[in-house]
């Protein structure tokens, strides 16, 4: 395929699998209670951060693998089998502390323990498409997955079980697992299968992990802690806030995918700080004028869009409006030091987001989910002008660091 259609397909499958997730809570909600929502939410934030550990250690190491035709192909089906084995595993866990804990939210987890080898092996096999240069065959099993998943939600009654809701959206997921597994099969045919480097020390997918882990993971978990020990309403509320403000997501990954070649490109530190930060406030107006959009919506459409769950997420919206808006300055200002200086971004991640989570749970303490809300939206704030001041402070001579050298993991 020519670099412009893989280029394209791979944003359109970003798009596709982004949409997914959104109609998903979307339409979880209007059919549940608020109750039913917030063990629904913790349900999915566990399967969020499953799939991001997945994609830090298996996914990005094989988008990485680099040789012929015959290394690819085994990379691809030991990326596959790995992930198969590791979702089986995982999902032996939640079943069984689904089981055990019993109740509304036991039984969602014991439902995503069934589900889950489906659901976490159909999204991994989109990075062995990726390390294929086939990224428009995981469209199309991707593609497959959103029209299979919205007419199982939509078919739902009305304030069903998050059980229920869980099984449901595992379930649709079986269609596009056979059709991507169908479709990787030509190029994996005869592959051998080798598992073992993946539990071997010094596997590159722990690095991935440790930076997903206190970038992404510790807030994640910061809020499921609050589910579990604290508030599950307060976490429905978040989630419902975070869900309306989901196609900003995907302009943050696409800038996190495309932005460093695009950015390395431009010749030097001062073009490639001036060109990011042009583009982080861009993307800072329009997150305040999506979050104006939704602050203007009348209750019956909101409603219409949440159910139940839209009457506390509204009242968050200001604040997760402030932080998406902040979120942009901070993801465009990692992406620069990803290009000028790989090694900076780590300590970055590890301090602002434990401040993060400590902000989190303090304004939670003071005022509820609201004060949750501010107080992500101070952490993300901080580490924006944390990561601009980082920036600020590189050396005249650093410049855009090879392709091979940048950190490919997520940043946030």
């Amino acid at each position: 395929m020519r670099r412009s259609a893989v280029i394209a397909a791979s944003v359109l499958d970003q798009a596709a699998s982004s949409l997914t997730n959104i109609l998903v809570l979307v339409m979880a909600a209007r059919v549940s209670t608020t109750s039913g929502f917030a063990a629904f939410s913790m349900v999915y934030l566990t399967f969020t951060v499953l799939l991001g550990l997945n994609m830090s250690y298996v996914g990005q190491a094989v988008v990485l693998e680099r040789g012929d035709a015959g290394t690819l192909a085994t990379a691809c089906r030991s990326a596959a089998a790995f992930t198969g084995c590791a979702a089986l595993g995982a999902g032996v866990l939640l079943a069984a502390g689904g089981a055990v804990t019993g109740g509304r939210i036991g039984d969602a987890f014991l439902a995503l323990g069934c589900v889950l080898p489906v659901v976490l092996l159909q999204d991994g096999l989109r990075y062995s498409f990726s390390a294929l240069q086939q990224p428009h065959r995981a469209l199309a099993a991707d593609v497959l997955r959103l029209m299979c998943v919205v007419p199982a939600l939509l078919t739902q009654p009305h304030h069903a079980s998050p059980a229920r809701l869980v099984a449901v959206w595992g379930a649709s997921a079986a269609p596009a697992l056979l059709v991507g597994l169908l479709l990787l099969r030509p190029f994996v045919r005869g592959a051998a299968t080798r598992l073992r480097g993946y539990v071997r020390r010094g596997h590159l997918g722990m690095r991935f992990v440790v930076e997903f882990a206190v970038g992404n993971a510790s807030s994640q978990l910061a809020v499921l802690g609050l589910g579990l020990f604290a508030s599950p309403l307060a976490v429905g509320a978040l989630r419902g806030a975070t869900t309306l403000f989901g196609p900003l997501n995907v302009l943050f990954n696409s800038v996190n995918a495309f932005g460093p070649p695009v950015l390395g490109r431009l010749g030097g530190r001062r073009a490639t700080a001036r060109a990011a930060a042009l583009l982080g406030c861009v993307l800072a107006a329009v997150g305040f004028g999506w979050a104006a959009v939704l602050y203007a919506l009348p209750a019956r459409m909101g409603h219409q869009l949440l159910g139940a769950t839209w009457r506390p997420a509204s009242a968050l919206l200001p604040a997760t409006g402030s932080q998406y808006a902040v979120m942009a300055l901070g993801t465009c200002a990692l992406v620069t030091l990803r290009v000028l200086s790989p090694r900076a971004t780590l300590s970055l991640q590890v301090v602002f987001s434990l401040v993060s989570v400590m902000l989190m749970l303090g304004g939670y303490a003071m005022g509820g989910a609201i004060g949750a809300a501010w107080g992500l939206a101070a952490g993300s704030a901080l580490k924006a002008v944390a990561g601009w001041m980082r920036v600020a402070a590189l050396g005249p001579a650093a410049e855009p660091a090879p392709e091979g050298q940048r950190s490919t993991a997520p940043l946030s």
